[in-house]
Parts: structure tokens; C-alpha cells; sequence
């Protein structure tokens, strides 16, 4: 015992317990047979000059293998195929369906350990995928954050769901990288990966070249074009911006841009307020005073302030005299006559 405890490594040649310190196999595989000619020939002799000079080496510890690291992969190989082989023998209990099966017929969740039965997972990853929640393939154990590998699900589902779960896991990861857009053609629409601090993409496939910031053709140093529907949006947002998110509108845009932007929603919302369109060529027009018959300084037509109606260029007063008019002896309705509001 005393022995094996304190002596051993030593007479075995070993510095380290962890590590053998071996020869090429040849060399040992030479050395041993000409020790045991030697041996032959002179019984209880010293050994050869060749074994007086290289080390000796206990045959029984000849590594067999090209190196460490193919080594060390093998022994992991065999302790994986070994918990394999354990866990596939014994009972566990599924706690979705609440039965014992065995190992084989369960799978477990590599960070958490959680068994279930490959049946209810099964279930359980076709759901999630034809739902589109491929990030949610989590332990199904409340408050677990463990996730399926790809590997264990290709294991459960169909082809066609894998393929389908492969696709959106893929979706999903490109739109969480800062650095990837899509080509902007409808035809195409694959990722591209933009270069820092360049506003240019180039697709791959089609060779289109676009702004990454407005997904139009590529405009070089040119401020990004503004769309008549995007003047809203961005003056909204450009009101509610910080000042670092206001320099950079203004460098993707233009300055000049953003403040006809901003002064044509001004001047919009004050025709809203304070004008009326022309029934006939829409021109803002604005009553300051006289009568409720407008004439429209665009296309010079005859309209009534009250129901925008038009009016007969021959007879335009008619509209206010005629009982049958909606608008009967209401010329001067709601008109500042001297401070006074003529009211009907």
C-alpha cells in the first residue's frame, strides 16, 4: 500500500500523474528487442549502448495515438457515449405527461438537465414553430431559461418544420445585427452586410446599389430625398428628437430639408385653419371681409363661403335670393359689419 501511494509514479517514470512521458513507439518497439536479444545472449548483463543512451520507457505506457489533443478527444468521445448509454437505461418521469419511460425514449435540456418524453417535445417545438416563436424553444419548466439546440430539434420534428424553424432562427438573428440590411427590391430581398460608417449596400445578388438609410438608389454625399408622406413623420419626429438625434436627421436629410419640412406643416395647418379650397381647382382661399360671395383668385370662379357651392357666373346672387337655396338670405351671415355680427 505504502508502496502504490508514494512510490509508484516514480518507479514508473512518471513527472506528472496527469500526463505520460513517452518515446516514438518505434524506437521503444526497438529498444525492447534489442534488450531482450541482449538479454539472451548475456543473462543478468547490462543492457545495449542503445539502451544505456535513450530512455527507457515501460512498453505497457506506448501512446498509440497521433497526439494529446486526439487523445483527450477521445476519452471525452467515450464518457459522452457512456452517459448515452447510462441515461438511455434508466426510468425518468415527463413532467408534461406525467409517465416514467426510459432514457431512450426522452431527451434532456443541456443546461438545465430537465427530462422530458420525445413525444411531448415533439408537440411542444411543431407549436412553437408553426406559431413563428422559433427564439421561445425553452425548457418547458417555469422560470427555465435553458433553450433546444438545433440539433435536438432536427432530432424531433419533420424535414419541412426544421426547414421552416432553420429560416426564421436565421430571420430573427440578421435582424438583431446592427450591421445587416435588406435589399430594398421586392424580387430579392437578401441580407447585405453594411460597411462601418458608409450609408452604401451592395446586394450580392441583384448588384443593386442603395442608401442603407433611405433604401432608395444610392445618392452618394446628396441628402436623402423626403417623400411627401414622410413630412409628417419627420417633423414629428424631429420635434420630439434630442440634440444628437437632431444632428444626425440633419445630416441624413439636410438641414434645408427639415426646415422646409417643418415650415410647410406650419403653413399647412394654418390653411387648415384659417382657408377653404375652391370647389373647382382646390386653391387655398382665405375670407377677410364682405360678403359670403367668394370669388377664387386661381380660376376666378363664383363659390359660396357657407356650403362651397358653386355659384352661376351669370346670376351668382341668385343662390342667396332663391327661397329653395339652402343657403336663402344668408348673404351676409356671420359678417363683421361695423363691429356687429350679422346673424340671420
Amino acid at each position: 500500500m505504502q508502496f502504490l501511494k508514494e512510490e509508484t509514479l516514480g518507479y514508473l517514470n512518471i513527472v506528472s500523474p496527469f500526463e505520460l512521458k513517452m518515446g516514438p513507439q518505434k524506437k521503444v518497439q526497438r529498444r525492447t528487442a534489442q534488450a531482450s536479444a541482449n538479454t539472451e545472449l548475456d543473462f543478468g548483463g547490462a543492457a545495449g549502448s542503445d539502451v544505456d543512451q535513450e530512455e527507457v520507457v515501460d512498453e505497457r505506457a506506448v501512446q498509440d495515438v497521433e497526439s494529446l489533443s486526439s487523445l483527450i478527444q477521445e476519452i471525452l468521445d467515450f464518457d459522452q457515449a457512456q452517459q448515452i448509454k447510462c441515461f438511455n437505461s434508466k426510468l425518468f418521469l415527463c413532467n408534461i405527461c406525467f409517465c416514467e419511460k426510459l432514457g431512450s425514449e426522452c431527451m434532456y435540456f443541456l443546461e438545465c438537465r430537465h427530462v422530458y418524453c420525445k413525444a411531448c417535445l415533439k408537440d411542444y417545438f411543431e407549436i412553437q414553430i408553426r406559431d413563428g416563436q422559433v427564439q421561445c424553444l425553452n425548457c418547458p419548466e417555469p422560470k427555465c431559461p435553458s433553450v433546444a439546440t438545433p440539433g435536438q430539434v432536427k432530432e424531433l420534428v419533420e424535414a419541412e418544420l426544421f426547414a421552416r424553424y432553420d429560416r426564421l432562427l436565421l430571420q430573427s438573428t440578421l435582424d438583431l445585427m446592427a450591421d445587416v440590411v435588406y435589399c430594398p427590391r421586392p424580387c430579392c430581398q437578401l441580407p447585405v452586410m453594411q460597411e462601418p460608417g458608409c450609408t452604401m449596400g451592395i446586394c450580392s445578388s441583384c448588384n443593386f446599389a442603395f442608401c442603407t438609410l433611405c433604401r432608395l438608389t444610392y445618392h452618394g454625399v446628396s441628402p436623402c430625398k423626403v417623400t411627401a408622406e414622410k413630412l409628417i413623420d419627420l417633423r414629428n419626429v424631429y420635434l420630439q428628437a434630442d440634440e444628437a438625434n437632431k444632428r444626425f436627421l440633419e445630416q441624413r436629410y439636410g438641414k434645408r430639408v427639415i426646415q422646409k419640412a417643418l415650415e410647410e406643416m406650419e403653413s399647412k395647418e394654418w390653411l387648415e385653419k384659417n382657408s377653404k379650397s375652391c370647389p373647382c381647382c382646390g386653391t387655398p382661399i382665405e375670407k377677410l371681409d364682405g360678403c359670403n360671395k367668394m370669388t377664387c383668385t386661381g380660376c376666378m370662379q363664383y363659390f359660396c363661403w357657407i356650403c362651397m357651392g358653386s355659384l352661376s357666373r351669370a346670376n351668382p346672387y341668385k343662390h342667396f335670393t332663391d327661397p329653395a337655396s339652402p343657403c336663402f338670405n344668408r348673404l351676409f351671415h356671420a359678417v363683421d359689419v361695423n363691429g356687429d355680427i350679422w346673424e340671420d
